[in-house]
């Protein structure tokens, strides 16, 4: 029988860019079979070399998570739809059934005339009112992460009148986050991204109390700090941070409203809220390190993050106020290509390490560690070259081939004197133009898939590889700062 299968835009490549894919199958093990063998590249990035689906990897049909029907041997309708949701490195109605209110700060009047025709919008909706106004005013919200989602998110709650909003990051504002970052502007580059978001965020409504933490949030200040607030938005761009976040938020209580972008693709959830699923529920398990690229290396379309942020900030005013159906239990879809939302059912996992009823964990974890970039892994059979050690070895070898594997555009922006070109998709056609013991150094934008490359070379038996850890971002940070940063 004929089945719809929905390819995500970050596996489209593997697909000639088909977003639906139609297969002849009865069970969904039979679906896999007919796309794998369409579609041999794309089999890797579903299964392992045992042919199990990967952890990180889930299959609806029909909007039902398979693992919560028969698996793979799940038997299939004419006309049905399954679709592939791989992880991507981010309030309830008081009246429904079984449904509690979310519990903040005990409610009191403190609008002041100014207030109240500020929040008019607000409080001529029936849902929110006064009442519902003064309820975020006394709520505070922790924002993990001042970037493409912090920004937006952080915009629209300090509008809302959100009364403390705790927003945490370590970086500093770089003329590339001005695509898609509105929160700054040409004068922020090269300033701490907490500051710009403090001081802008008071222009922009000062009634309210905005608190920056200039730092990272790790799992020594995690717990102190996400305690503060009543719930946590998750902005964050990295999967070590993105777990940290969760299992604090579980071990505190506290609900985690989840947003994630790359590419053309969104997910929201909220995660913890009333006894619903947590991330880990969702994906059990991270990539593995490379797997997945990056936004930085990757690519996000400008306007994206603004949709997944509306729908957090959406989340968390629902919240304060207890009014709608939150998305706990349910993950939303956004393809920005295809112009298309989807709501999938996400089941609470009841052998779930962290948030079942008989949890493992109690305390938080190696998140480095579970996420494949703990520095007491193995040592890889490639170097990692800082961009100081790779400055000194062109100094003095030089016979040293250092070979740029980014596209044609990004070569255009800046380079490092004297390097080689080949683009990624070239490398296997051009390897054989070097020799096994020649020294070879590779490197990118920021590292990964350079590193890729790398492992790429030593699988072929290429003995002298070294790969330049941070990329030309790094390089330019250290050694060049004439380069442009992109």
């Amino acid at each position: 029988m004929m089945i719809l299968m929905k390819i995500p835009s970050p596996l489209r490549r593997f697909t000639n860019d088909q977003s639906i894919v139609e297969l002849e199958a009865v069970h969904v093990n039979e679906a896999l079979d007919q796309l794998f063998l369409t579609y041999p590249d794309i089999q890797p990035q579903i299964v392992d070399a045992k042919g199990d689906l990967r952890n990180f990897v889930n299959i609806f049909y029909n909007k039902v998570d398979i693992r919560q029907l028969q698996g793979v041997n799940t038997i299939l309708q004419e006309g049905s739809e399954l679709r592939i949701v791989p992880a991507i490195a981010g309030g309830s109605d008081a009246k429904s059934v079984g449904a509690k209110p979310f519990e903040s700060t005990p409610f009191i009047s403190t609008l002041g005339p100014d207030e109240l025709s500020r929040y008019s919008r607000h409080i001529l909706l029936p849902e929110i009112g006064v009442a519902g106004q003064e309820k975020l005013k006394q709520s505070s919200v922790l924002i993990v992460g001042a970037g493409g989602l912090g920004c937006p998110v952080s915009l629209y709650l300090a509008a809302a009148g959100v009364g403390r909003i705790g927003i945490i990051d370590n970086d500093v504002v770089d003329e590339s986050n001005l695509q898609r970052q509105i929160l700054y502007n040409v004068g922020d580059v090269g300033v701490s991204k907490a500051d710009c978001a403090e001081s802008h965020l008071y222009q922009l409504n000062p009634y309210i109390k905005i608190e920056s933490y200039r730092e990272t949030l790790n799992r020594d200040n995690a717990l102190a700090i996400i305690k503060k607030y009543d719930l946590v938005i998750d902005g964050t761009d990295n999967f070590p941070t993105r777990y940290l976040v969760n299992d604090a938020c579980v071990l505190l209580n506290k609900p985690n409203i989840y947003g994630s972008i790359f590419r053309f693709d969104g997910q929201a959830s909220v995660f913890n809220f009333q006894d619903g699923p947590c991330y880990r529920c969702l994906y059990p398990q991270p990539p593995p390190p490379g797997l997945i690229p990056s936004c930085a290396e990757g690519g996000v379309l400008g306007v994206l993050p603004a949709i997944i942020a509306s729908i957090q900030a959406t989340e968390a005013i629902k919240m304060f106020t207890n009014i709608g159906h939150s998305l706990s239990g349910r993950l939303l879809l956004y393809d920005a290509l295809n112009m298309s939302f989807e709501t999938l059912v996400i089941q609470k996992n009841p052998d779930c390490p962290i948030c079942s009823s008989q949890p493992t964990m109690t305390t938080l974890g190696d998140y480095e560690q579970l996420c494949g970039l703990s520095s007491n892994q193995s040592i890889k059979l490639y170097q990692q070259l800082t961009p100081l050690q790779l400055q000194h070895l062109i100094e003095t070898e030089p016979d040293i081939v250092l070979i740029d594997v980014r596209e044609d555009y990004e070569r255009a922006i800046c380079e490092i004197a004297g390097s080689v070109h080949i683009p990624m998709a070239q490398i296997s056609e051009q390897m054989a133009r070097f020799k096994l013991d020649q020294a070879l150094v590779f490197h990118c934008k920021l590292g990964g898939r350079s590193a890729k490359v790398c492992q790429q070379f030593i699988d072929n038996g290429y003995q002298n590889i070294s790969n330049l850890e941070g990329g030309i971002l790094a390089w330019a940070n250290q050694v060049n700062d004439d380069l442009t940063r992109y």
